[in-house]
């Protein structure tokens, strides 16, 4: 059997049993792709991150618990915190190059990482697909944009707040996952959901990488590039965005929860 580090790591919080868990696992090498799925599914968080590297430069791959993704917000987060934490401990920015290209992130004194993004802005959607989503969220969106992920706006945040969506129906939507939002109130400029029965994820608590898409659309919207968003899933997060052109940057805290070894086939 061979041994491997772990790190469990909540993004997008200050605070352990709130924001997005995600599991962190540092490779010395990359191993055969059914493995990392398997390991994955056993860990059965919305994302498991992969890390091969060493200092400022690190490769990093996702996996859901049924598929690998092209981009991950929250176990990005979760990657820098395990670098800059436990890994290289004295750096204070490091590039991971990614199946979306390079990111890169840093720190600051404040306890936030900043995360640099692409921007994925959305375009209109179809009738049908509007149809579509009615009956799968039990109530007819506003807006209806897509990009990888479908964009379903609200006027009230009670909508997104209380949503009850069919997940079936969701899952017959092709797109990555399925974003729901409304303008915030008090000092949140807007508010969403995130759900992705499609790729094993009936509802993510914190998406870093929806927020691509959010920003630029709320940045319009609201004629601001910088903004602050929260998730309203049960155990909800905070984000802090900016728009930068053709590039978002996604800000927000980590704390470690676990870490350990697993044990897998050789």
């Amino acid at each position: 059997m061979m041994q491997l580090p772990i790190f469990q790591v909540d993004a997008f919080s200050d605070r352990v049993f709130a924001g997005n868990p995600a599991a962190v696992v540092p490779l010395a090498g990359w191993l055969d792709d059914d493995i990392l799925q398997a390991i994955a599914a056993e860990n059965n968080l919305s994302e498991t991150a992969f890390l091969v590297g060493e200092g400022e430069h690190w490769q990093i791959r996702w996996f859901t618990p049924g598929t690998e993704v092209d981009l991950c917000g929250h176990a990005t987060l979760a990657s820098a915190w395990v670098i800059f934490n436990e890994l290289s401990s004295g750096l204070q920015s490091l590039r991971f190059d990614s199946a979306s290209g390079p990111l890169t992130v840093s720190r600051d004194g404040s306890g936030l990482i900043y995360l640099d993004f692409p921007a994925r802005p959305p375009a209109v959607g179809s009738g049908e697909l509007r149809a579509a989503l009615t009956k799968a969220l039990g109530e007819a969106p506003e807006v209806v944009l897509r990009a990888d992920d479908v964009l379903a706006v609200y006027r009230q945040p009670r909508s997104v707040v209380e949503m009850r969506p069919d997940m079936a129906r969701l899952a017959a939507i092709e797109a990555r996952g399925v974003i729901v939002t409304a303008p915030g109130t008090g000092d949140y400029n807007f508010i969403s959901r995130f759900f992705g029965p499609r790729v094993g994820v009936p509802e993510d608590p914190v998406t870093g990488s929806a927020h691509c898409t959010l920003v630029p659309y709320w940045a319009k919207r609201l004629e601001v590039t910088r903004l602050r968003a929260r998730q309203v899933s049960r155990r909800g997060g905070e984000l802090h965005c900016r728009l930068l052109g053709d590039r978002v940057e996604i800000a927000g805290q980590a704390v470690p929860y676990l870490q350990g070894v697993i044990r897998v086939p050789a």
